[in-house]
């Protein structure tokens, strides 16, 4: 595995198990301060409740009093009584029930058909005998029960907190009630709003996960085109040292052939030649080879001083980088008739020797091209030296090309992408256009890349 690949895998994990189980903490927290937050709505619910509940049973007390503490213990005392009590209700599900200690209701304002029966076997859907805890409640000396009960305003069965007292002397349980689905509501509510802060800080958490893996992501592009552009810059540097030897060793090779092999042949050409003038008389049999000689030593020659030339041209040292392309042209041109123009624009200055060799290298290879591809009748060549760069535009008006079917083809196009590779090294543009017609060839370099070259070779 490469080493980025291990930074990010090192950075990534750690973060998110992290921040996982920051989410469990901050979950399991949450959880518990809403079962807390819940008990305490509660309590303070059945508090509030169990108060209202004492108030309206000394209340309802108050009023039967009177009647009560008469001692009177016939019908019609005790028919008022329940009709006070039937009479105290408050809201729509608020009021008072008596039953008598054996389990036999005798005064249910919300539900008369009750009135008459015995519910001492009565249990509610939790399978509680709900009438039994009341009148066990009522016998201990009253207090509260948590029952079920159907709710009159809904009809559904519904929790109820009900307080019970006993009329001790008519063998009475008095009660009433409050039920509790408010209490649901609300702690249902306050379970949708801790869900919700929950889920909010979860995605808090989720976000800044995100944000942090996205940051290390983008360090790691970051990372990842910072050492694409060293591993590039070496590549160039490489590709021009690697140039650099070319051109040393096509210098010394041209400096060989043309002080050593060319001055040999010279030298063995001009000893045939005294011969063939000493040999006036001789037989024909006996010049005629030595003629043949001299027409392959010249041919040999000049072979050799082509060799030379096309591996390093002396003019390109001597005159410059203008005439030594303009010699190229002419020579490349001349061979096939076709016509050379050559135009210099600006005011030239002294280049580099690796700006001169690799201007002097992209316009043969375009010559090159030229002669095998184009079938053209002109060529124009512009080397302009502007303030802040240097241009060379070669343009011929042959029969052009699909610039990028070539430039798909591996096997086409090699001499182009070397022209493109040149340049860039150099840290040039390299541009090529063409139509049927018209083919253009543009290399630019920046008056900064020439000036670093040239500080390079000081």
């Amino acid at each position: 595995m490469r080493l980025q690949y291990k930074i990010l895998l090192l950075s990534v994990v750690p973060l998110l198990v992290s921040l996982g189980l920051i989410a469990w903490a901050v979950q399991w927290e949450q959880n518990s301060m809403a079962e807390t937050r819940r008990l305490q709505l509660r309590t303070a619910y059945m508090n509030v409740k169990q108060d209202e509940l004492r108030h309206y049973v000394a209340l309802a007390m108050s009023t039967i009093s009177p009647l009560y503490n008469l001692g009177e213990d016939d019908d019609a005392v005790k028919q008022q009584v329940m009709q006070r009590l039937a009479n105290l209700d408050y809201g729509p599900d608020g009021y008072f029930f008596l039953y008598s200690m054996d389990g036999t209701n005798l005064m249910h304002p919300r539900q008369p058909e009750l009135v008459g029966k015995n519910l001492t076997d009565l249990r509610d859907s939790k399978g509680e005998p709900t009438l039994r805890m009341l009148l066990e409640r009522a016998r201990t000396g009253g207090g509260f029960v948590v029952y079920q009960w159907p709710k009159p305003s809904t009809h559904l069965e519904t929790p109820k907190l009900g307080y019970v007292t006993v009329l001790e002397r008519w063998g009475w349980m008095i009660g009433t009630g409050m039920y509790l689905d408010d209490i649901d509501a609300a702690t249902q509510q306050l379970d949708t709003e801790l869900e919700r802060n929950i889920h909010s800080t979860l995605l808090w958490i989720a976000g800044a996960g995100a944000l942090g893996v996205a940051l290390i992501f983008g360090c790691t592009l970051v990372l990842r085109f910072t050492e694409r552009q060293q591993s590039d810059a070496k590549l160039r540097l490489l590709a021009l040292k690697l140039v650099d030897s070319q051109e040393v060793e096509r210098s010394r090779l041209s400096r060989e052939l043309h002080d050593s092999t060319g001055q040999t042949l010279v030298v063995i050409k001009l000893l045939i030649e005294s011969t063939l003038e000493r040999m006036d008389r001789a037989e024909a049999t006996v010049r005629a080879p030595l003629v043949q000689a001299i027409a392959r030593l010249q041919e040999a020659l000049l072979e050799v001083r082509g060799m030379s030339h096309r591996l390093r041209p002396v003019m390109l040292d001597t005159l410059g980088l203008p005439a030594a392309l303009e010699s190229l042209g002419n020579e490349t041109c001349g061979q096939f008739g076709i016509e050379f123009s050559m135009e210099v624009s600006g005011t030239p200055r002294e280049l580099p020797d690796e700006v001169k060799t690799m201007l002097f290298r992209i316009t043969q290879e375009a010559m090159t091209n030229i002669q095998k591809h184009a079938a053209c009748r002109y060529v124009s060549l512009r080397l302009d030296f502007q303030p802040e760069a240097l241009v060379l535009s070669i343009q011929d008006d042959g029969r052009g090309f699909d610039v990028e079917a070539v430039a798909a083809n591996p096997r086409r196009g090699i001499g182009l992408q070397n022209m493109r590779e040149r340049i860039e090294a150099l840290g040039g543009s390299f541009s090529l256009t063409s139509q049927p017609g018209w083919t253009s060839v543009k290399v630019s370099l920046s008056l900064d890349a020439i000036e670093r070259f040239a500080h390079a070779d000081a």
